[in-house]
C-alpha cells in the first residue's frame, strides 16, 4: 500500500515593509496598524513633515488631471479624501466654465478604517454631501465592476502595497477606456548629492516628529524606510506599463523627492 502524499503548503511571497522582509498577508496587517496608530494626525504630520509642500504637488497632480463635470473619480489609499474633494472641486469650475451642469462624483478607498474616519470627521466634506463616498477595501481587490470610472489615483500610497503590480492592474480593470490614473508618490531626487541630504533629514528628522506629534516613532520610521525601498521613477514608470497602461509619462517634483506617474487606459 503506497502513502498518499499531502500537499507541501505553499510558500507566501516575501515584500518589504520597510527594511525588513515580511510575507504579504504580514506585510498587509502592519501596514493596517501603522495608519490606525497615525491616522488622528495624519494631515498634521504631512504638513510638518513637507513644511506643506505636499500640498503644492497635489494641486499640480490633480491639475494634470484635469477633472469634469459628470465624470467619477476612485481615489484609492485615499485616507483623509483630499484628492477626492479637490478633484470635485474641479470638475465644478471647469463645469461652469463650460457651461455644464453635470456634477461629478468621487469614492474615497481605503483598507484602512481608521483612516476613513478620520477623513469623514473633516468639516469640509458638508458641501459634497452625496457626491462623496467612503468605502474600506483592498486596493489590490476593488470591488467595483471593470470599466467602472474615468479616473484613478493613489497619493503617496502605492509605496504600502503588498503587491504593486496587482493593485496597478485593478486600476486598470476599473478604469473606462480613455481613462486616466495618476499616482503621487515619494521617489529618488535626481541629484545624488540631494539624495544624501534628504536621507539624512528624513533618517533623523521625521521619525522623531512622528514621536512628538503622533507619539509614534516606530510608524514614520516605518514610512521613511518604505520611501527608501521604493523603485526609482524608471523601474515604476515600467510596472505601470506591464499593467497595461499606455502613454505613461513622470514628472519630478522638488528634485524627485516625489514623482507624479500619469497614464492611460487606451
Amino acid at each position: 500500500m503506497v502513502a498518499r502524499m499531502s500537499a507541501e503548503p505553499e510558500t507566501e511571497r516575501k515584500v518589504s515593509f520597510g527594511f525588513e522582509e515580511v510575507t504579504e498577508s504580514e506585510k498587509v496587517a502592519r501596514v493596517k496598524g501603522v495608519f490606525r496608530s497615525v491616522a488622528s494626525r495624519y494631515d498634521l504630520m504631512n504638513d510638518l513633515m513637507s513644511a506643506g509642500v505636499h500640498r503644492l504637488w497635489k494641486h499640480d497632480a490633480m491639475n494634470r488631471v484635469n477633472p469634469q463635470p459628470g465624470e467619477r473619480h476612485l481615489d484609492v489609499a485615499g485616507g483623509t479624501g483630499e484628492l477626492a474633494r479637490a478633484f470635485l472641486e474641479l470638475a465644478d469650475k471647469a463645469g461652469k466654465r463650460r457651461g455644464i451642469d453635470k456634477p461629478a462624483t468621487a469614492i474615497v478607498s481605503d483598507i484602512n478604517d481608521a483612516m476613513l474616519e478620520a477623513g469623514k470627521a473633516r468639516a469640509d466634506n458638508a458641501k459634497w454631501e452625496g457626491r462623496l463616498d467612503w468605502v474600506c477595501a483592498d486596493g489590490q481587490n476593488l470591488p467595483w465592476a471593470d470599466n467602472s470610472f474615468d479616473v484613478v489615483t493613489v497619493s503617496f500610497g502605492i509605496r504600502n502595497f503588498a503587491d504593486r503590480v496587482a493593485g496597478l492592474k485593478e486600476f486598470r480593470r476599473v478604469l473606462k477606456p480613455g481613462g486616466r490614473l495618476a499616482v503621487l508618490e515619494f521617489s529618488h531626487m535626481t541629484a545624488p548629492a540631494l539624495q544624501a541630504a534628504y536621507d539624512t533629514y528624513s533618517f533623523n528628522v521625521i521619525p522623531q516628529l512622528g514621536s512628538l506629534v503622533a507619539g509614534d516613532k516606530e510608524s514614520y520610521q516605518y514610512l521613511v524606510e518604505s520611501i527608501r525601498k521604493f523603485p526609482d521613477q524608471e523601474t515604476f514608470r515600467a510596472e505601470i506599463e506591464e499593467a497595461g497602461f499606455s502613454n505613461v509619462s513622470v514628472t519630478n517634483f522638488s528634485g524627485g523627492i516625489a514623482a507624479l506617474h500619469f497614464g492611460w487606459a487606451v
